[in-house]
Formats: C-alpha cells, structure tokens, sequence
C-alpha cells in the first residue's frame, strides 16, 4: 500500500485495521472477483491469481514462498489448488499473527524482503505480489528470492513500473523498477516481463468503489481511501506487469 510511513509499524496498524473491517475485505473480494475466503491487501484479482498460479507449476510436495505475504491470503490459495507446501515472510507481526491463526498447518515467519530468514536452495517458487516496491534496493530483494531458490526454482513477480522508464512522477515508490533490466542483474535466467493492462483497470475499478463508499468510522475503508486520492492523479503514468524468471541450473 501507497504511505507516508513505510514501517513494520505503519502497516502493524494497517493490517490490524483491516482485521476490523470485514466491509473492506468484501469489497476487494467483490471487484477483484477473488475466491471466497481470498483476503487481499493487494491489487491482483481472480484471474490474474489463475495466471500466476499456472506459472508457478507447483506440485505436491513441493514449497512456494509467499514473500511479502500479508495475511496469507493469495499463497494460502495457491497451496490449496496445487497442494504445495506453504512459507510465508512478511515484516509485519501482526500480519503474520493473523496468518497463523487463519492456517495453523502453514509455516509464517517475520522477515523482509531482503532477509527472509529462510536457508539457501531451499523453495521450489517465490511469488512476491504487489510488494517489491517496497524494497531498498529491489535489487536486493530480488538476490534473496534467488537465494532461497533451489536451482531451476521459479520466481513471479506482480508489481507496478512506470511508463517512461525512470520517471519519479510516477510514484516515490516505484519509479526505479524495471525488471527486465533488475532480474538478469540480480542473477536470474530466462527473465520474461509481461504488461497487463487489464489488470490496471480492474484496480482503477477499485479505487472508484473506494472513493464511492461511506468510509463512517471504517479505519480500514478511511485508510484506502487515502490511498486512492494519492494513486489515481498518477494512474495513467505506470504500467501493470507480470514477470517471471528461473534461477540457474548451473
């Protein structure tokens, strides 16, 4: 999410809001026609999460990481399609506190993106959705998930980049990412970059509801829609996009 405070603190609170306020959490399930039960903090709707988990090709028996988890809501669902094998990191307390509770058969653990706290070579997949803007540098986060990759593991990544490469108008956030430039010098191969438009309109969808409902009292729905007073200005200047890559087999 889009702040002015970027601490585990910050979004301590944020995550306790939204566990408050089941209105919001209908409300992106709703217009990101997400499976019930899908809580997302995220902007990755229903289809987009069948085009994600279609890539990862996990298996029974095999482990995805679920990096900058939230709630636990896209990897407890991916885990439940494909039967893999589930860790989720996030660096807030209170989100992973709220994953344990909902799937106590799942691993959750406080750590960040660029230390997962995990050992080397030892995931199939790392999915990071809608977060890696949160890391400093994105670089780093990216050599951690290819860290903690067996080899020929998979990554997806679903983020936010400016249209014009570089264009810091675009957002404090996300104005340096560039994947097809970041992922090769992070380390990994076979790195495909994928726009996603209509992705862009199912989320610019969602800050219309946003800032179309009665937020009375609703720390949660008063939350985002802050949000979207600070993203929709700056809408037309980032690009949606899906990226892949593989880590080296040799």
């Amino acid at each position: 999410m889009v702040g002015p405070v970027l601490s585990a603190e910050h979004f301590d609170r944020w995550y306790a809001d939204r566990e408050a306020s089941s209105s919001a959490d209908r409300m992106m399930r709703r217009v990101l026609r997400l499976p019930e039960g899908v809580d997302s903090t995220g902007m990755l709707g229903g289809d987009g999460l069948d085009e994600v988990v279609g890539l990862l090709a996990l298996r029974p028996g095999q482990v995805l990481l679920d990096l900058a988890c939230g709630r636990g809501g896209y990897g407890l669902e991916i885990a439940r399609r494909t039967g893999c094998g589930l860790i989720g990191v996030d660096f807030s307390a209170v989100a992973i506190a709220q994953a344990r509770e909902r799937a106590p058969e799942a691993r959750f653990e406080v750590g960040t993106l660029t230390a997962t706290g995990l050992p080397g070579a030892s995931v199939d997949a790392v999915l990071v959705a809608d977060s890696l803007q949160f890391a400093d540098p994105k670089v780093a986060a990216l050599r951690e998930c290819l860290r903690v990759l067996v080899p020929g593991g998979r990554l997806v990544v679903t983020c936010w980049q400016p249209r014009v490469p570089g264009d810091k108008s675009a957002s404090r956030l996300m104005w340096d990412l560039d994947l097809a430039r970041q992922l090769p010098e992070a380390g990994f191969a076979d790195a495909v970059v994928r726009d996603r438009p209509q992705w862009l309109d199912l989320e610019k969808r969602v800050w219309e509801e946003v800032l179309a409902a009665d937020a009375s009292g609703d720390p949660a729905l008063e939350s985002l829609r802050r949000e979207a007073r600070l993203v929709l200005p700056r809408f037309g200047k980032r690009r949606r996009v899906l990226a892949t890559a593989t880590a080296p087999t040799t």
